[in-house]
């Protein structure tokens, strides 16, 4: 297997510290609310390469670690404002993340630690940092001192002059480099807090992936995943707390980061009306199976364009798919899109390489293959089954669809449309061909919302 190597800036051979034992961490959500779907690309993508690392090595033999961020300024302004619980707030999202992943067919990783659960272990690296002279307390605050860590920018590729010239920096008196950045705070009021050796406070974000890195995979480990977003700062910062804290390890030798998600060509926006999150889609019929196909089918590290007719022209694909290979036992994944996956994650070649075996008629081989890239498995297919019709319920179909063609016909657009809209609210999805009208059922089929349309 062959990764790109953010930290390199070439492609790699991988080669485990322990083959018997690979392992894995990926930067997880801060939990104060629902994931949209740029937040599901590296859960889809990172969850393929755990899939093919425990088709490689043996499930057994690879750890994932994903944390999730539960103590942050963010859900301190979520709890006062809902007056609800912290706790109540984050186990709320976490539940809300896990349903949302599995219903993209996510593997659950093999540890998800919540920070709250590790603040014992990041003052315990905050205290050795200030003992090797890496970081220092000032005001309550205890700071990393980037100037003592000589490769700090190599991961982003500048300098730290270049990066003061170029960032955005928080600017405090407290500080004696602009680029430092904070270990611990103190809190106050109803802020959530541990007492410290330097006051009671809370930890910053950066050290929370290192101490729980450090603590579940060791000072050593072998990739590291997430959002080309947290490349800088975030990476950056957790390369630099770990290897001062823990010079003995190198943390972690390849780097993955996955390019940001446009939508229909523009970047996802609250601002331009085209933000949304999983359930989002979810709650509007998009089935789960369809949004993972279309994340995968645009390579991690190019930007990926999500839009409507890809999702539907996946959802045609996977109909397909189902169709040939229900009742069918899957083979062992095939030799084209293993290649594909262990060539940087390809997953788009690996579709490519599906839709031949679907071509060729091996319909065993595109189960197996299918299965491999978290497709076509059983649990996500309740989307694809066909209803079975009764005569009654086909004729009503077929006298709406005259209806619809005679309103046509007649100029009579309210009704032509009228009817176009009732079909997409009862499931059933209709297609004009050359042959022509073909309808199906859909996953949300509802008969009675037809017989409404007489």
């Amino acid at each position: 297997m062959r990764l790109h190597n953010t930290r390199t800036r070439v492609k790699e051979d991988f080669t485990p510290i322990d083959p018997s034992h690979v392992r894995m961490y990926v930067c997880g959500p801060t939990v104060y609310d629902r994931a949209h779907l740029g937040n599901a690309r590296p859960v889809v993508v990172f969850d393929v390469l755990f899939r093919l690392l425990r088709h490689l090595h043996g499930g057994e033999h690879v750890t994932y670690v994903r944390n999730f961020t539960d103590v942050d300024d963010k859900i301190n302004d979520r709890a006062a404002v809902s007056g609800r619980s912290i706790r109540e707030i984050t186990d709320e999202t976490i539940g809300w993340y896990h349903e949302d992943m599995d219903a993209l067919g996510a593997r659950r990783p093999t540890h998800e630690p919540r920070a709250t659960d590790f603040i014992s272990q990041m003052i315990a690296m905050i205290g050795t940092l200030v003992d090797k002279r890496h970081a220092y307390a000032a005001e309550g605050h205890v700071l990393f001192d980037v100037r003592s860590y000589a490769n700090y920018g190599a991961l982003s590729g500048r300098s730290v002059d270049d990066m003061i010239a170029g960032a955005r920096v928080e600017v405090a008196p407290f500080k004696r480099d602009p680029m430092d950045f904070v270990l611990w705070k103190p809190s106050a009021g109803d802020q959530p807090g541990w007492d410290s050796p330097w006051g009671h406070g809370r930890p910053g974000w950066h050290i929370e992936c290192s101490a729980m890195a450090f603590d579940l995979l060791g000072p050593s480990f072998d990739i590291h995943a997430g959002g080309i977003d947290l490349q800088f700062p975030h990476h950056e910062n957790e390369i630099a707390q770990s290897c001062c804290a823990h010079p003995e390890g190198g943390f972690a030798n390849y780097w993955l980061h996955n390019e940001m998600l446009l939508v229909e060509g523009r970047k996802m926006s609250k601002s331009l009306g085209n933000f949304f999150t999983v359930r989002d889609l979810l709650d509007k019929g998009v089935p789960g199976e369809v949004i993972r196909f279309v994340l995968l089918s645009t390579h991690y590290g190019r930007p990926m364009d999500w839009t409507e007719e890809k999702a539907r022209q996946a959802e045609a694909t996977l109909r397909k798919w189902r169709s040939m290979t229900a009742g069918v036992k899957a083979a062992a994944p095939d030799a084209g899109v293993l290649a594909a996956l262990s060539d940087d994650l390809n997953t788009a070649g690996a579709l490519a390489e599906l839709h031949q075996l679907a071509n060729n008629g091996d319909v065993a081989g595109l189960a197996g293959s299918a299965n491999l890239m978290g497709l076509l498995q059983p649990e996500l297919g309740a989307w694809a089954e066909v209803a079975e019709l009764d005569a009654d319920v086909s004729a009503l179909v077929s006298t709406l669809l005259e209806a619809r063609a005679a309103a046509r016909t007649a100029r009579d657009f309210a009704r032509a449309d009228a009817l176009r809209d009732g079909f997409a609210a009862a499931g059933v999805i209709v297609k004009d061909t050359a042959s022509g009208v073909e309808w199906v059922p859909g996953p949300n089929f509802d008969p009675a919302k037809l017989r409404a349309l007489l």
